[in-house]
Formats: structure tokens, C-alpha cells, sequence
């Protein structure tokens, strides 16, 4: 529950701010008759979001359970690719986000109406359909679909809430550190989740080495004790590994979490550094200071 949360805050809010830039740009250039286009963009990528998350619940049903755990440990591979890409994408393209969703809303604004459909559609469509499909590998591999689903519900809205108090300058976040730290955490998330799709594809008979165990744990962290049940839930920890999903979880953790660091580091801004201003609807400018944190400052 706590990872799902987690995981649709941190993409909700990322979402969020995608569409406050937008909105916030349009309503600074006086072209708020776009708007209607830009919402139904927005509108199809939700759609798009949960007609895929309705795609994986139900999809695999009728198949057999070989079948399903070869596709379920595929599609948990294939979702932390995507989660892996994300988060390496924002530590990379954090700072210059704005002037990104600028510049390619001022070349869709001159073209057809389809272009700012289109936008809002990649724009929030790309956070919708990775949420969808982590979340999805994240509650098939921890095995509890209604807290899953509810730890996810209550961080994508919690991230609605955040992103309208900071689209409307009320409220002050770190987002650098935000970033770093929800990044951080996803990685071990992410290597639970593909240790956990190796042990599916090792049930599908994909990979050989399912009867070799690592080591036992279940003796000091029993599977049904509280605490085994939360490390089992947020990162798919099992007192019983193979050596693949031990050697998987062990290189992936090394790897990624390394290089996550280090690119996250080598990014932040320059002390004093700052980005132009985001001029929101009620005339108050949001900036983002050397840390990229939000805050409100009054226009002169």
C-alpha cells in the first residue's frame, strides 16, 4: 500500500505540474480558447490510463497458469524498465521541464487543434500508462489487489491536491529533493518488482534455477508476521529467493541506484541559479529557486 501511494503520488505530481505549466502559459499569452482542447487531451490520457489498467486486471483471465505467470513476469520486466526510464528522465530534465512544455505548446498553438489535443494526450498520457502498468506489477507481485489499489487512489489524489496548491502559489515544496528521495525509493521498489517478475518467469519455466534457493530466511522473518507482511508488500521481499532473483535484485540495486545518484547530483542547478517564472491565474508568479523548489512570490 505504502509503494502504491508512493508511486501515484510521485507521477500525479509530476502529471500535475505538467498541466499547470500548460495552463499557467496559456493563460499568460491570453489564448485561454485553447483551454477546452488542452483539457480533452488531458481528458483521453486519463482515459487511455485506466482503459490500460483495466487491460492488464482482466486481460490475463482465461489463460493458463503458466501463461500467466509467463506474462506477469514479463509485464513486471517490462514495467520496471518504464519506471526506470521515468525516474532517470526527470533527474535529467527537471530544470528545463518548463521551457520544454513551452516551446512545444507554442509550436502546437500555430498548427491544428489536433496538435494541443495530441499534447495533452503525450504530455499526461506517458505518467498515466506507467502509473498504470507499475502499479499494476507492484499489487501482482505483492498479492494485495484492494490495499494496492487503495494506496494508489489515495496518492493520486493527494498529488491533485498538491499540484492545484502549488499551481495556485499557496504551498512550498522542495521538488528537487521531492524527486531525489521518491527516486531513491522507487529503485528498491523497482528491483522488488523485477525480482519478482524473474521468479514469475522462473514458474512459467522461462528460466531454470527455480529450486535453487539462496537462503532461508523464514525462520528470523516469518512471512505472516506483521513485519514480514510489509516488507513483502513494499518490496516484494521473500524469506525464500531463487539465486536468480538474488543476483537480479543485487545488480539492478548496484547499478541503477548508483547511477540515479550520481546523474541526480551532477543536475541540480547552480547555487542562485533560478528558471523564468511561471505566471499563474491569480497573478501570482511561481518560481523555482536552486533547489527547484515551488514557492509563491508577489508580482511588483
Amino acid at each position: 500500500m505504502l509503494a502504491n501511494a508512493l508511486i501515484g503520488l510521485r507521477e500525479g505530481l509530476e502529471a500535475g505540474l505538467v498541466v499547470g505549466i500548460l495552463v499557467a502559459y496559456l493563460r499568460k499569452i491570453g489564448r485561454t480558447d485553447v483551454l477546452p482542447k488542452l483539457w480533452i487531451g488531458i481528458a483521453a490520457a486519463i482515459a487511455i490510463s485506466l482503459g490500460v489498467g483495466a487491460l492488464l486486471t482482466f486481460g490475463p483471465y482465461g489463460l493458463s497458469s503458466q501463461a500467466q505467470e509467463a506474462l506477469g513476469g514479463s509485464l513486471s520486466i517490462v514495467a520496471v524498465g518504464l519506471v526506470t526510464w521515468m525516474i532517470f528522465w526527470m533527474a535529467r530534465h527537471a530544470r528545463h521541464l518548463k521551457g520544454e512544455l513551452q516551446s512545444r505548446l507554442a509550436s502546437a498553438i500555430t498548427g491544428s487543434a489536433l496538435g494541443i489535443v495530441v499534447l495533452g494526450v503525450v504530455s499526461v498520457g506517458r505518467e498515466g500508462v506507467e502509473t498504470a502498468l507499475f502499479v499494476w506489477a507492484s499489487i501482482t507481485s505483492s498479492g494485495s489487489a484492494v490495499l494496492g489499489t487503495i494506496g494508489a487512489a489515495i496518492g493520486l489524489a493527494l498529488s491533485v491536491v498538491v499540484s492545484y496548491l502549488i499551481y495556485r502559489g499557496l504551498v512550498r515544496i522542495n521538488l528537487s529533493k521531492f524527486f531525489l528521495w521518491t527516486g531513491a525509493f522507487l529503485v528498491v521498489v523497482a528491483a522488488g518488482v523485477l525480482a519478482y517478475g524473474v521468479g514469475d518467469l522462473q514458474e512459467a519455466g522461462w528460466i531454470p534455477g527455480a529450486d535453487a534457493v539462496a537462503y532461508n530466511l523464514s525462520g528470523v522473518i516469518p512471512s505472516t508476521s506483521w513485519y514480514g507482511i510489509v516488507l513483502s508488500g513494499v518490496f516484494n521481499f521473500t524469506p525464500e529467493p531463487s539465486w536468480a532473483r538474488v543476483i537480479v535484485w543485487l545488480l539492478y540495486i548496484a547499478v541503477v541506484l548508483t547511477l540515479f545518484l550520481r546523474v541526480s547530483f551532477a543536475t541540480r542547478s547552480p547555487r542562485g541559479a533560478s528558471t523564468p517564472p511561471i505566471t499563474t491565474s491569480d497573478g501570482i508568479d511561481a518560481v523555482a529557486d536552486d533547489a527547484h523548489a515551488v514557492r509563491a512570490v508577489p508580482r511588483a
